[in-house]
Order: C-alpha cells, then structure tokens, then sequence
C-alpha cells in the first residue's frame, strides 16, 4: 500500500502551495513531498521485498551428461557396443544448512528494522531542519521590518543634522557621525535581508513551496530538562544504532554458520542401448569444513570485531547526544538571562534614553 501513495506524493511534490505557511503546515508539506523521505520509504520496502526471498533454496539444476563411452578397445567410438555407456539427465538440488537459512531470514528482518530505523531518524532530520529554516525566516522578516521601522525613524535627524551645524546647535563634525550611523544600520539591514533569502531558500527546498512564506505565530517550546534527558533512550539515531548492531549480529550468527556442512542431493536417469536396459541413480553431497582455522574462522573472528565496533560506535553516538543536550540546555539558560535582562532592564534604559535624547 505504501508504494502507490509514494508514488502519489511525488506528482503532488512539484505543486507550489497557493497561501502562505504556517508553523504546522510547514511540517507537513516538508514531509510529505521530501524526496529524501521518499527515498527512504522505498529503501524500506526494497527491503521487505529482499525478505521475502531470504533463507529459501537455491534453484535446482538439470543435469545432462554421458557416461562410460568407450574411446579405446573393441568398442570404442560405438554408443552400443559396451553395456555401461548411457546417456544421463537428472536434477539436483542444494541445501543450505538450516542454522544458514535461519540466519539469512534474521539478517534480512534486521535489514527492514535497520532501513525503518534510517527512515525515522530521516523525518526527524527534515522536521529538524524545516522548523529552523521557518523560525529563522519569520524572525529574519521581523528584523527586517524593525530596522526599516528605525532607518524611517531617523529620518528627521540625519534631515536636520546641516541646519543644527548651521544655527551652531551641534558640532561641525556631528553630521558625519549621522551619516556614520545610517551606514551601519544600512550594512545592517543588508546583512537581515540576506538571513531572510537564506531561511526562504531553506523553507523552500524542505517544502517544496517555491513561493514559500511564513504565516501565523511561531510555536512555543517549554523547556523540560528532565523530561529531555529522560527522553534521550528514544532518540532515532539510538534506535539506528541498535538497527545496525542487529545486523552485526546476525552476520556473526551467518559466519558461525559456514562451519555447519551443506548438502545436495541428486536424482538421475540414464538411458543405455534397449539390449541393456535403462538405469535410475541417486545420490547425496555433503561439504566438510575441515579446515575452519584458515577459512570460517577468520571471517568470525572479522564479523565479531565489526559487531564490537558497532557497539563502541552506539556508545560513542550515545554520549555525543548527551553532551549536545546538556550544551544546549546551558546554553538555553544562558539565552533565558540575556532575554530577561535585556526586557527587564535593557530595554526601558534605551526608552529613557531616548525619551532624555527627544527632550534634548
């Protein structure tokens, strides 16, 4: 059921969206046409269908031969001149061990846990990035929209700076720090209006809205620190993590299986000259791994060295994920005093200021 509805939303993805975005609507429109989504969608089911045929029997083979044809003596070159010439066909079959096939069939389930898993740890990535690129372009817009505000503003200062030097109500040099300070504000504006093409362009290739806008209010986050640590086990880089010791230890289980012997079985008839009369025959291979110090063994050792290495790998993902949440939860904190003293003190000194400066 899945691939026709992929199938579907990659037609609806070259769609541009008519209105502008929301918070919410940006996520869902991010989700539903992201290729990279889709891609891993399909990963999934290549591996469901992968499954399907893991652990089964190999084909079977038709055999074609001729038997005991003479080449030398009195019969030779003669088809019915010795008893023991025929001609063979039959079929053979291998059989793989059932502790291979077993192992075949988990390798190849962990193959769709580890693809399910890559698929979640995608939507997280692009839900990630899409909420950064509309929270950054709606306050990118409003910085915007405030410095065009102040450049309006100080329109009347920067008029009347000559007329002030002139009536010797300001200092000859006081016009060019007027002038100094609308370069910078216009270097300033420059530098918003580049953060909002940036976010747009990012808003953009998550949502596949060409005309991408922001709309309504940002959300709100509360932050819980506790809550945050202890959701860290469910974090789907761990999960992916766990995915991919899975399939190394299933590929140990696969190797250890090499040492267990595989069989045939093969079912012949051969026809001889009607004088003699036909022959049935039938018979069984087995494999013997004598020799497993110089050939299974080594590949176990390897297999089980790379499942070590994905557990190392697991922790070391693990902590990363942990200092990050512990770096940006500091960092939380610390934006939380800027912003509080910023609206709590500085921001009435700059009203006062300027309220002391429009007096002036």
């Amino acid at each position: 059921m899945r691939l026709p509805i992929l199938l579907a939303s990659l037609l609806m993805a070259g769609g541009a969206q008519a209105a502008p975005l929301t918070y919410a609507a940006a996520l869902e429109a991010a989700q539903r046409t992201s290729p990279s989504l889709q891609a891993r969608a399909l990963q999934v089911e290549s591996a469901r269908s992968a499954a399907r045929a893991a652990g089964a029997l190999p084909d079977p083979k038709i055999v074609f031969g001729l038997d005991n044809f003479p080449v030398s003596g009195p019969p030779a070159g003669r088809f019915n001149g010795d008893s023991m010439t025929m001609a063979r066909v039959g079929v053979m079959q291998d059989m793989p061990n059932g502790a291979k096939r077993a192992a075949e069939r988990t390798r190849a389930q962990t193959d769709i846990q580890a693809a399910g898993a890559a698929e979640q740890v995608g939507v997280r990535d692009l839900r990630t990035a899409t909420a950064l690129a509309w929270i950054n372009l709606y306050y990118a817009e409003r910085r915007l929209s405030a410095i065009d505000e102040l450049l309006k503003g100080l329109e009347p200062l920067w008029d009347s700076a000559p007329s002030a030097v002139a009536s010797g109500a300001a200092r000859p040099a006081q016009p060019l720090e007027a002038e100094q300070m609308r370069a910078d504000l216009q270097d300033r504006r420059s530098e918003i209006l580049a953060a909002v093409g940036r976010a747009r362009a990012d808003l953009v290739r998550y949502t596949g809205d060409p005309q991408a806008e922001v709309a309504g209010s940002p959300p709100g986050f509360e932050v819980d620190a506790t809550t945050l640590r202890g959701g860290l086990a469910g974090h789907p880089r761990l999960a992916e993590r766990e995915a991919i010791i899975s399939q190394a230890q299933a590929d140990v289980r696969l190797a250890r299986a090499q040492k267990r012997p595989d069989w045939s079985w093969e079912l012949a008839y051969q026809r001889r000259d009607p004088m003699f009369g036909d022959m049935v025959s039938a018979g069984v291979t087995v494999t013997l791994p004598l020799f497993a110090s110089r050939r299974q063994d080594p590949l176990i050792a390897a297999k089980l060295a790379a499942a070590n290495q994905t557990r190392a790998e697991a922790e070391a993902t693990h902590r990363e994920l942990a200092a990050q949440l512990e770096a940006a939860l500091a960092d939380h904190l610390m934006h939380h005093d800027q912003w509080s003293r910023a609206k709590d003190v500085l921001l009435p000194l700059a009203k006062r200021r300027a309220d002391l400066e429009t007096a002036s």
